[in-house]
């Protein structure tokens, strides 16, 4: 897999996250199976999509025991 194609890739699923915020669980495992490629393909991962990917887990991981309280 080219790095150009995994960049154009995450290009767009960042461009969907903007248009399409309802939804952000799609999206989130989205990134992370791109993540997940690039680690099987030894690429380097971009810290931003780290971090977005680490957001994203914790804001779910919060509504998970948000809702589990209520």
């Amino acid at each position: 897999m080219d790095f150009d194609d995994v960049k154009a890739e995450l290009g767009i699923l960042m461009t969907r996250m903007q248009n399409e915020p309802e939804d952000r669980h799609e999206l989130y495992m989205m990134v992370m199976e791109k993540l997940n490629e690039m680690k099987a393909y030894g690429m380097p991962l971009p810290d931003d999509l780290v971090q977005l990917e680490a957001a994203l887990e914790a804001e779910f991981a919060a509504d998970m025991r948000g809702g589990a309280e209520g």
